[in-house]
């Protein structure tokens, strides 16, 4: 617990000393994403460091004439995809904000009300949506990223809408199929079993978490497939 409560200390501490530079970084949306996603690698290095959690990205197998085709030099990063993935901690976030170039997040409103780093995740292009408008909120989330994807960015949006504990998965939420009907774009599920190393709440614990890509899904796959896959190797 010592190490738990001495990153929480040090991370806020690192989070103080990186607001000045958020700040400078909002006179350009490349600048503010480039040092959000910086700051994110910084906060991954503290984890690693004081609680001694590490990380490990797979990738499903794929060859072409015998050859593993390299993961970033896959067409499932260029954009045209909705990325559907577990959520658990920050740590994937940190994760997928390094192995996916040019990836804007889905989140609440109420992240953008942040001081200084609300700015700069708005900067940066995260797309916030207010959950209590539905249909109407929908249509114009439909039109924003559309806007965004059109520019060659990627959608990364966390379908159970809320961050879960290892051995308790939420029901999906049934706006990643209105998304992915609407935009004609498959899903590219991803599990992950942070939570066991950096739970919500309670003692963050050494060792190395996993986050899975599964192969992909139709724009007009279930809910139950997706989740099936999201789950598949998720804690």
């Amino acid at each position: 617990m010592f190490r738990t409560v001495l990153f929480k200390i040090a991370s806020a501490i690192y989070f103080v000393l990186w607001a000045p530079i958020l700040l400078v970084g909002l006179i350009s949306a490349k600048l503010s994403c480039f040092l959000i996603v910086t700051c994110a690698q910084g906060l991954g290095l503290l984890a690693r460091i004081i609680c001694g959690i590490k990380y490990r990205v797979h990738f499903p197998p794929t060859e072409e004439n015998g050859v593993p085709i390299l993961p970033n030099g896959n067409s499932r990063f260029d954009g045209k995809a909705i990325i559907a993935a577990k959520h658990m901690s920050l740590l994937e976030i940190i994760i997928l904000s390094r192995v996916v170039p040019n990836a804007f997040f889905i989140c609440k409103r109420e992240i953008m009300w942040i001081p200084i780093y609300g700015w700069a995740f708005w900067r940066m292009g995260l797309q916030p949506v207010n959950r209590a408008r539905g249909k109407t909120n929908m249509k114009k989330l439909v039109a924003d990223v559309t806007k965004k994807i059109m520019t060659g960015r990627t959608l990364i949006i966390f379908p159970e809408g809320t961050r879960t504990k290892p051995g308790n998965p939420i029901p999906l939420r049934r706006g990643l199929l209105f998304l992915a009907h609407e935009l004609r774009l498959p899903i590219l599920p991803v599990g992950t079993d942070s939570g066991l190393y950096w739970p919500k709440h309670g003692k963050m614990s050494a060792g190395t978490a996993n986050v899975y890509f599964e192969p992909m899904l139709p724009c007009n796959a279930s809910l139950e497939e997706i989740s099936e896959a999201i789950n598949r190797h998720s804690a």
